[in-house]
């Protein structure tokens, strides 16, 4: 019985997997549907309940989900990021180069603190306008964008979905991702930012037919409300300043993204109606449906056979062993999504730890496999698909095949340096 138990759970978390990315249904419903299918399987067979499945779901990674987007929801309609961005048009004075520069720049800094879904959907339609102006490509800002926010996104806490799953599970602080992940992705930034200037030469070396329009641009003309982006601004940076200090105080980082979006609704006052449409909430019941899902699988049984594979691949040298789930991770990231691929290792990492095995360098190595691996297919993130989409706009929309000749060259260089970095540091891990 256990067996078939197994193979159950496992059939149906995979064949979710399957219909969610295959893009013909909405990946929310198919989680949903999965998720109630893994809770009815597991009464019936009697390896799951409602209750663990209530325990399965990682509500401190939803609630830091929600209060950075109830504050994101906020800002966005004062026009801070159109600022940004014309800014950015501005001081590149029409040369493609300075401005692929400056809108990478700005696309990181963002990323690493808003996920990388937000900062690219905020980012990329403004990126659209200023090419159609300058009458450029708008392809090579665009993938840029993408892939540069996948990689900024590893270096803190609230970066990455990933981060903030690996963060709740293994108790990482805004500061452990400070101290060992941010000077792992400066390297790697740096050697994705230079390769994609190379592999986009070509079309970054043609001048702008309309060089001297974007001057005419005015950042105040896109700042809607700006007193209300101040204070907003004010909130959001003291709960970053409160990221640096969470583990002292002993509060989650939950509490204080929820804390930061009430003080800022109370502060405020907008629509709430409004804010609250603006709510990413599908993301969230995907996330809480995966957690179920995953619950499901490890109540049966079935991770417990990838513990005893990864136990028995780990009495090679730990280093090693660390630098093959990078490798391994990064490839099941760019085939599938980074996100249902951490949550459903995390509970085989815990697994490991209950071995005996020092599993505190295996989070970091989970870490940049999922944060780097999405970049190398146009599925591997979310903020891939979101940028292919918004392409369609454009006269030349991003493909699967284009993808793959500038997303997979970035994937390996970032994963080739964080194993490099991962070897060299391993002992202070």
């Amino acid at each position: 019985m256990s067996v078939f138990i197994v193979i159950l759970s496992s059939v149906i978390f995979f064949g979710s997997l399957a219909l969610i990315f295959s893009e013909r249904i909405n990946r929310s419903i198919v989680a949903i549907f999965g998720s109630v299918l893994m809770i009815g399987t597991g009464k019936i067979f009697g390896f799951y309940s409602e209750e663990a499945a209530i325990q399965a779901i990682d509500f401190n990674t939803l609630g830091l989900l929600l209060g950075m987007m109830i504050l994101v929801a906020m800002l966005e309609p004062t026009g801070f990021f159109e600022y940004l961005a014309v800014l950015a048009a501005r001081a590149s004075k029409g040369k493609p180069i300075r401005l692929f520069v400056l809108l990478g720049i700005i696309t990181t800094i963002l990323s690493m603190f808003l996920d990388n879904v937000t900062t690219v959907v905020l980012i990329a339609p403004v990126t659209i306008l200023i090419s159609e102006i300058l009458g450029v490509n708008a392809l090579p800002y665009l993938v840029a964008e993408a892939l540069l926010s996948n990689t900024g996104g590893v270096a803190t806490l609230v970066g990455d979905p990933p981060n903030v799953l690996i963060g709740s599970a293994a108790g990482l602080s805004f500061n452990d991702f400070l101290i060992y992940s941010l000077p792992v992705v400066l390297i790697s930034w740096l050697g994705a930012f230079i390769l994609l200037q190379r592999l986009f030469k070509k079309e970054l070396s043609k001048r702008p037919r309309r060089s001297k329009a974007v001057m005419k641009l005015n950042p105040a003309e896109t700042l809607n409300h700006p007193e209300t982006a101040r204070r907003i601004l004010i909130v959001l940076g003291g709960a970053i300043l409160f990221f640096f200090i969470h583990h002292l105080l002993h509060i989650e980082p939950s509490f204080v993204a929820l804390s930061a979006a009430a003080i800022a609704l109370i502060w405020v006052q907008p629509d709430i109606q409004e804010v609250l449409k603006k709510v990413e909430w599908s993301v969230l019941l995907f996330f809480g449906s995966l957690f179920i899902m995953v619950g499901g699988l490890e109540h049966s049984k079935a991770l417990d056979m990838v513990v005893v594979l990864f136990a028995n691949g780990s009495e090679i040298s730990p280093v090693v062993f660390g630098i093959l789930v990078i490798w391994i991770v990064a490839a099941l990231s760019a085939v599938v999504d980074n996100v249902p691929i951490t949550i459903a290792l995390i509970p085989v990492i815990k697994g490991l730890g209950e071995t005996g095995m020092d599993i505190g360098p295996l989070w970091w190595a989970l870490a940049f496999g999922a944060g780097f691996g999405g970049s190398g297919t146009i599925i591997g993130s979310s903020a891939n698909i979101i940028v292919t989409t918004l392409s369609e706009k454009t006269r030349t929309p991003i493909t699967s095949a284009l993808w793959m000749k500038r997303g997979l060259p970035v994937m390996l260089v970032t994963c080739a340096i964080a194993s490099i970095l991962y070897a060299i540091a391993y002992r202070w891990m």
